[in-house]
Formats: structure tokens, sequence, C-alpha cells
């Protein structure tokens, strides 16, 4: 199945503000965690969600009593026959903060999420009907360094967008943005297999995925040739 990105969605969602990034210690030892098939959240950036399961929507109206925080994790391969259970999730995820939300008159939400640190599953507890886990923060530092190779990266990715707008539509990246935003959006939103959007979460920081978006679509450049 092709899938081509929405130029005007994907700049609507890098001219939103970035969203305050969690410090380490401020991520909460438990959080609820919402498995999908596929990685939908990344630190820097935002993501839109319908939940319509009642467990979920159960998840949502208690985390909008509390800190607002959920985890987006990936479910993996296999999950189909465990999937009304608690089946197996990869790791690390990402946790976001509720920065929108409307409650729909079916009891349905959509919420939209900001991301704001990365986390490992270290445990679940099963003491709700959806699925909470104990959690450790995954910082991402960047030095001086790294900040200068980002940007540079951050300048290819533009360039590399405009080469391919037959795929992926006239990509406006406003220059006030900030890069890791920049990054973390296009790892959300750049058609991938969700494996391999897994992997790309799972890199180190924001200038690793950069420079696994600049392979992805230059090797997507080659292709074309």
């Amino acid at each position: 199945m092709k899938t081509i990105v929405c130029a005007a969605w994907l700049a609507s969602l890098l001219c939103a503000p970035a969203p305050a990034r969690a410090q380490t210690t401020g991520l909460p030892e438990t959080i609820p965690i919402f498995p999908l098939e596929s990685p939908t959240l990344f630190p820097n950036a935002s993501f839109p969600l319908r939940i319509f399961e009642p467990r979920y929507r159960a998840m949502i109206a208690d985390a909008l009593k509390g800190n607002r925080i959920i985890g987006m994790v990936m479910l993996e391969p296999g999950h189909e026959a465990e999937y009304e259970g608690r089946p197996p999730v990869f790791p690390i995820g990402c946790a976001g903060l509720i920065t929108e939300y409307e409650e729909l008159p079916d009891g349905q939400y959509t919420i939209l999420l900001g991301g704001l640190v990365k986390f490992r599953v270290m445990s679940e507890d099963n003491s709700r009907p959806y699925r909470l886990a104990r959690v450790a923060a995954v910082p991402e530092p960047l030095d001086d360094r790294d900040t200068a190779a980002l940007t540079r990266a951050r300048e290819r990715l533009v360039e590399l967008l405009a080469a391919l707008s037959d795929q992926f539509g006239d990509v406006q990246i406003p220059p006030g943005i900030p890069d890791e935003q920049v990054v973390d959006e296009l790892a959300e939103h750049v058609p991938m297999a969700a494996l391999e959007r897994q992997r790309l979460l799972e890199r180190t920081n924001p200038l690793a995925r950069a420079t696994t978006l600049v392979e992805l679509l230059e090797a997507r450049i080659r292709i074309r040739r």
C-alpha cells in the first residue's frame, strides 16, 4: 500500500509549539501505556489519536483527572491472538502529554499528544482494566557538536523533501521550528514499516534519527533514478 504524507497536515504540526520536554526526574514511575501496531509518538513531536476501546477510554478519563501523561508503545509481532489481553510490547516507548482533547457524545475521545521523553518498560502493574507500566526515562543528550550536526542534517532533510515533492507534497518547514521537532515530526510521518519506525525511535537521540532519515530519503531518490 502506498502512503503519501499530507503536506498541509505535516506543516500544521510543525507550526504548533513544541511540547515542553520532560525532565528525567519528572516522568512518573508508573504511567498508563497504550499499545498500538506501530510507533506513533516521538519525544519532540505531536500526534492526534482517536480513542474508542472502552478500556482505553477509561485510561484517558483517568489521565485527564491526573497528570495527563500516557505512554505509547508498539506491540510485538504476533500479538493478534492476545490483543484483548496483555500481549508483549517493545520495551522502548515514548511518553506524551495530553495537550488537547474532546470527549465525543458516544464516549470516545479525540486527543493530541505532545511527546515528552522516551522510556523503558521495567514491569507492568495489572491493577487497572487498561495497562499500567513501571518505567524509567531514557534521556537523549546532545552536546554542542551534536547540535551543530543536527542543524546540518535538518538542512539536508529539507533538500531531500523538496527533491521528493512528488511523494510528500510541497512541505514548507518554517525556519524558526526547532531542529529536534522537525526531525521527530518527520520520524512520525515519513512512510516506513512499523518495525523500521520502532528502530528509529530507539536511536540514541534526534541526531541519530536525523542521520537515519537522511539515509532513508537518499535511498528513495536512488531507487527512483
